[in-house]
């Protein structure tokens, strides 16, 4: 029986692809950010990886006729130096300036909100009360939100976080007042305010991020094939169904074209 997404899948309009350019190898294999909701989930005992990553490279191997091979990244530098290895043939980053002097970005095929998550009882109602003296704002380092926080935040604090806390050291840090918001993509605070109610997602986001496939610097004749494959399954269809059953609607947006 074809599921819902096997249908999307193959109902992808065919596109003349070559797959010794996008995967040498005979396997086309791609990285992602492990710990990042909005790209892909792993299933802690099977394995199994889930979400837009996990639909979207299928859908590019199965027009390239290869099998694929999908690779968990610590952060948004594994992702990046795996291409640089060769160990992987494409990746999957939200667009930022310093990145993208790294690598190249394809068209979106997603849009990332952005915002900040602080105490359900802050007296901060909206992202443009957070720049302000005296405000401590958390975001971790390497990640696009700090990009565009250290550009937008002039008075408030910014803390640079290793790594994204588990939801109950994030609640102590907002309760103790070691910080007085945190910000990060919206789909995971919306998932932190759900699991504990002494905390808010403010209502707006401070910035929209572009998730899009990345490929090694300078080799922009292969984004040619990858731009009209992301096109296709915006149209198709396909996108949005990942993010549905994903559930990841509360966070992100189909893309409809590039916007930076």
């Amino acid at each position: 029986m074809r599921t819902a997404r096997s249908v999307l899948l193959m109902g992808l309009i065919s596109i003349p692809m070559f797959s010794a350019d996008l995967a040498p190898t005979g396997t086309l294999r791609a990285a992602f950010l492990r710990t990042n909701p909005v790209q892909g989930r792993i299933d802690a005992k099977t394995g199994a990886i889930t979400g837009p990553v996990a639909d979207l490279v299928e859908a590019l191997a199965r027009e390239l006729g290869v099998p694929f091979k999908i690779i968990p990244a610590a952060n948004a530098r594994e992702v990046i130096d795996q291409l640089n290895a060769h160990t992987a043939d494409i990746g999957f980053l939200a667009w930022d300036a310093p990145r993208a002097k790294e690598v190249e970005f394809s068209e979106p095929y997603a849009l990332m909100l952005n915002s900040y998550l602080v105490r359900a009882d802050s007296p901060v109602k909206k992202s443009a009360d957070i720049d302000r003296a005296g405000l401590r704002v958390g975001t971790v380092g390497g990640q696009s939100q700090e990009v565009v926080l250290k550009e937008i935040l002039r008075k408030a604090e910014i803390k640079i976080l290793p790594a994204s806390p588990p939801v109950d050291e994030l609640s102590k840090m907002l309760l103790s007042g070691e910080m007085d918001a945190y910000g990060a993509n919206r789909q995971r605070l919306v998932e932190a305010a759900a699991e504990d109610a002494k905390l808010r997602v403010l209502p707006d986001n401070f910035s929209v991020a572009e998730q899009s496939i990345v490929v090694t610097k300078g080799d922009t004749s292969r984004l040619v094939t990858i731009n009209e494959f992301i096109a296709k399954a915006r149209s198709s269809g396909l996108v949005k169904a990942s993010l549905e059953r994903a559930k990841l609607t509360a966070g992100m947006e189909v893309a409809t074209g590039r916007s930076r």
